[in-house]
């Protein structure tokens, strides 16, 4: 069973730091593109990043470029989301997401506030 597991979520404040996990089973992970991406309430999805199967390859949104950091642990099936410098505009509900098989967890929560 494809399965995606994110934690690491929690309240934290402007300008701090944290760093959310996404572990995979079920599947190949060191095959599969994998992206982060954060949705508010009432507010639409949007990517975060995406990283190559490898580990070697990295794009950021423009709203979080030099702020967050993605990795991957292939011999671990982990996929991480180091976030420094958080900002009011960071809150949401953050979700990895496999390409192959297509697939996305339950999602960790992130508030920012002081």
């Amino acid at each position: 069973q494809v399965q995606l597991v994110e934690s690491g979520g929690e309240l934290v404040q402007p300008g701090g730091s944290l760093r959310l996990s996404c572990v995979a089973s079920g599947f190949t992970f060191s095959n599969s593109v994998m992206l982060w991406y954060r949705q508010a309430p009432g507010k639409e999805r949007e990517w975060v990043g995406t990283i190559g199967a490898d580990g070697d390859l990295a794009n950021y949104a423009d709203s979080v470029k030099g702020r967050f950091t993605m990795s991957r642990d292939n011999g671990k099936n982990s996929f991480d989301l180091q976030m420094n410098n958080l900002k009011p505009g960071d809150p949401a509900g953050y979700f990895c997401r496999a390409i192959t098989p297509d697939r996305r967890g339950q999602g960790t929560q992130v508030t920012v506030s002081s």
